[in-house]
């Protein structure tokens, strides 16, 4: 039997995923103009608010760092987010969740819920669509499951695409909104199966949204269509 991993891909949903959308562009304007073309996405706001968050300083540091490994989140379980004010180390910990997956451990819905869980509360930014867009379907799902296919991860470097620091250096004023963040990630996924313990593996990138604000942990926006240099 030959095995496959599954394609990550979806489709544009209703207006609640086109207004999530917008909204996740709040911030990384630019960014997004770079990757969607011809989308067009809100215009940035607010120079009122607190000072930005540190993290943006320290970006260069990451391109030496080890490899992000799988967060804890118990034996057998979806990675559990990481609590931290470093939206480079948050991406690079939130992609190794989303690339993984097993399915002799946990059901389809159980890992939709386990990654819904790295999302930010704040619902007028929260992209659900743009991670479940990640998941395969029930039905492939339970192809998958019958050749006991899992797949393991690592981040092995992350980064501020060049679009979202030169919009930055041009606005700093423009993260006050929301204190979202785009990070590129690259890294590795490893897929095995029944009969092929060390499987196969492949390089993968994305591009992260990932909200960091000064009071709070960071946490996951949305995963960008197209990634960003």
């Amino acid at each position: 039997m030959q095995n496959r991993s599954f394609t990550r891909e979806g489709v544009s949903g209703g207006a609640s995923r086109v207004r999530r959308r917008a909204l996740l562009g709040l911030v990384v304007l630019v960014v997004l103009v770079v990757l969607a073309g011809a989308l067009a996405y809100f215009t940035r706001d607010s120079r009122s608010a607190p000072k930005p968050a540190s993290p943006v300083a320290s970006s260069p540091s990451s391109a030496g760092a080890p490899p992000s490994t799988v967060p804890t989140g118990g034996a057998g379980s979806v990675p559990s987010p990481p609590s931290t004010h470093d939206p480079i180390a948050y991406a690079k910990a939130a992609v190794v969740a989303l690339w993984s997956y097993d399915t002799r451990a946990y059901s389809q819905p159980e890992l939709v819920a386990g990654l819904h869980r790295w999302l930010t509360t704040e619902a007028s930014y929260a992209d659900a669509d743009s991670v479940d867009r990640l998941v395969p379907s029930p039905l492939l799902w339970g192809r998958m499951a019958d050749s006991g296919q899992f797949a393991t991860a690592t981040a092995e470097e992350a980064h501020f695409p060049d679009a979202f620091t030169r919009a930055l250096q041009a606005d700093p004023g423009a993260i006050k909104q929301a204190y979202i963040y785009a990070v590129t990630v690259t890294g590795k996924q490893s897929i095995s199966w029944n009969g092929a313990p060390q499987g196969g593996a492949e390089d993968r990138s994305s591009t992260l949204a990932v909200q960091c604000r000064p009071d709070r942990p960071c946490a996951l926006v949305g995963v960008l269509p197209t990634v960003s240099p």
